[in-house]
C-alpha cells in the first residue's frame, strides 16, 4: 500500500500561497469571508483537533504588505485555543455564495498587526503543519516500528510466539535512545543572547553537549572552549564562627540569624530560601566563591596584568610568547562551565550580550514527534528489539541470543555507515585541496 495517502498530499507538503486585499478587521464575519477567502484547492487543510472549523495553529503564516503578523494564542471562553490577531475559519456559505470556503477572519479590536484596509494580505501554508513536516518521509514513527515488529516477528510459528506490546515498546525506546547517542544524527541546537547574569539553562531534553559557539556580526560561528581552571561547586553558607548555616524553621534564614533581617554573606549575596536542601538542612549560596571571582574578573582579552601566566586564557601579544600555549587558551572567544547539578551553563564575562549557540545530544524520547527512526536504520532497530526480548527470556538457547547479538551489531554498523553520508565528490574536493596552485 502506498505511503502517500491522498491526492492533496503534495499540495499540502509544498504549501500554498494565497493573496487578497484586506478590509477592516471590524467587518462582519460574512463580509470578511467574502473578501478574505482562500481557494478551495486547499480544502483538506489541517484542522485544530479542538475545533474542526479552525485551521491548525502553526500550519500557516499571515503577512500584511510583507510584514509578518505574529499569532497570539489564548484560551477561549468555551475552551480550546483561539487566535487573538486572526483566525482561519471554515465558512459554509460565504457572502451568499453556495460555495463553502476557508477564509481569514481578523479579530476586530483584538487585531494588533499592520493596517489592513487596502493592504496586500498573503497567507502561506507551510511545512510547520504537523501532519506534513518537510522531509518527514525519511523517518518512521516509533509506533509504526512497534506495529511492524508485532506483525512480522511475534506470533505462532515465529521465533517469539508471544510478547506483550509494552515489552516491545520498552525495548524499542531503549534502542532508539542508544542509537541516538552514537548512530543517529540527533544533534539539536539552541541559540540565545547571554544575559547579564552570564548563565544559560540546559534544554529540557539535554543529555550531553557537542559544542558551544559564539556568533559574530557576519553569522560565522566561533567555537568556545570549556574552562579547566575553575568550577562552580556547591557553596555552603557559614556562620560568623565558621559553622555551617542551617534552617530548621523553614523561614529561609539561618538559625544563627533568627530575628535579624536578611544579611549579606561573605560573597555579598543575600540568603536565598530556594537553595535550601530541605527543612533542617544546610543552606547553599547561589554560586561558589570560585565562580563569583571568575565571572566578575576582567575579560581575558583586556587583562594586562597576567601576561606572565602562560596558562591564562588571555590574548598574548605577538612576541613569540605564545609558543607552547595550550590550544584551548589560544583564543579570545571566551569560556564556559557546565554545572550539571544545577542545570546551567556559566559563561565568562566577555560573553555578556553575545549570541551563543549550544549544540547538544538528545535521546530522541522527549516528545512523540521526536520518537522517529530514520529509514536507513529501520532494520537495526528491529534487531535491537529482537535481541532485547530474547536476552530477557528463559529457555532461549544461547546460540540464538548470540546470533541476534551479532546481527544487532552488524545492522548498527551498517546504519552508522549509511547515516554518515560520505559523498565521493566531497572527499575528492578535500584531496584536491592538498595540491593546489595560486591562480591569478
Amino acid at each position: 500500500m502506498a505511503l502517500l495517502e491522498h491526492q492533496y498530499s503534495q499540495q499540502r507538503y509544498y504549501g500554498g500561497k494565497y493573496t487578497f486585499t484586506g478590509i477592516s478587521p471590524t467587518a462582519t464575519p460574512s463580509t470578511q469571508a467574502a473578501s478574505h477567502s482562500l481557494t478551495a484547492v486547499y480544502e483538506d487543510i489541517a484542522v485544530d483537533p479542538n475545533n474542526t472549523n479552525i485551521a491548525l495553529p502553526g500550519s500557516h503564516k499571515v503577512y500584511v504588505n510583507n510584514t509578518y503578523v505574529v499569532p497570539r494564542y489564548e484560551v477561549g471562553n468555551t475552551g480550546g485555543n483561539r487566535l487573538d490577531n486572526y483566525i482561519i475559519k471554515w465558512q459554509g456559505v460565504a457572502g451568499g455564495s453556495p460555495v463553502p470556503v476557508w477564509y481569514v477572519e481578523f479579530q476586530g479590536n483584538d487585531y494588533t498587526g499592520p493596517d489592513l484596509v487596502g493592504s496586500t494580505v498573503t497567507v502561506v501554508f507551510n511545512g510547520n503543519d504537523s501532519n506534513t513536516r518537510l522531509g518527514s518521509y525519511q523517518f518512521m514513527p516509533l509506533s509504526e516500528i512497534i506495529n511492524n515488529f508485532m506483525f512480522t516477528h511475534v506470533g505462532e510459528d515465529k521465533l517469539i510466539p508471544k510478547a506483550q506490546r509494552t515489552d516491545v515498546a520498552f525495548h524499542a525506546q531503549r534502542a532508539l535512545a542508544e542509537l541516538s547517542f552514537d548512530t543517529f544524527k540527533s544533534c539539536k541546537s539552541q541559540e540565545i543572547i547571554i544575559p547579564p547574569h552570564l548563565t544559560m539553562q540546559l534544554p529540557h531534553d539535554y543529555v550531553n553537549y557537542v559544542k558551544l559557539t559564539t556568533v559574530d556580526s557576519a553569522g560565522i560561528e566561533h567555537i568556545i572552549y570549556p574552562t579547566s581552571k575553575t568550577s562552580n561547586p556547591r557553596s555552603i553558607q557559614q556562620d560568623a564562627d565558621g559553622t555551617y548555616s542551617s534552617d530548621t524553621n523553614n523561614d529561609g534564614i539561618p538559625d544563627s540569624a533568627t530575628g535579624l533581617a536578611f544579611t549579606l554573606n561573605a560573597q555579598g549575596t543575600s540568603f536565598i530560601p530556594s537553595l535550601r536542601d530541605g527543612i533542617g538542612e544546610l543552606i547553599y549560596n547561589e554560586n561558589s566563591q570560585a565562580w563569583e571571582n571568575y565571572k566578575t574578573h576582567e575579560p581575558s582579552e583586556n587583562n594586562t596584568s597576567d601576561y606572565q601566566d602562560y596558562q591564562n586564557d588571555i590574548y598574548w601579544p605577538n612576541e613569540g610568547k605564545r609558543f607552547g600555549l595550550d590550544p584551548q587558551h589560544a583564543q579570545i572567544n571566551g569560556s564556559y562551565y557546565i554545572d550539571c547539578h544545577a542545570g546551567r551553563i556559566h559563561f565568562s564575562s566577555n560573553l555578556s550580550g553575545k549570541t551563543v549557540i549550544l549544540k547538544y545530544i538528545s535521546d530522541s524520547l522527549g516528545t512523540d514527534h521526536e520518537m522517529q527512526v530514520h529509514k536507513l536504520a529501520e532494520e537495526a532497530l528491529y534487531k535491537w528489539i529482537m535481541y532485547g526480548l530474547l536476552s530477557t527470556r528463559r529457555n532461549v538457547p544461547e546460540y540464538v541470543i548470540q546470533r541476534y547479538k551479532k546481527e544487532r551489531f552488524a545492522e548498527t554498523r551498517k546504519a552508522k555507515l549509511r547515516l554518515s553520508n560520505i559523498k565521493l565528490e566531497e572527499i575528492t574536493q578535500i584531496f584536491r585541496g592538498k595540491s593546489k596552485q595560486i591562480k591569478h
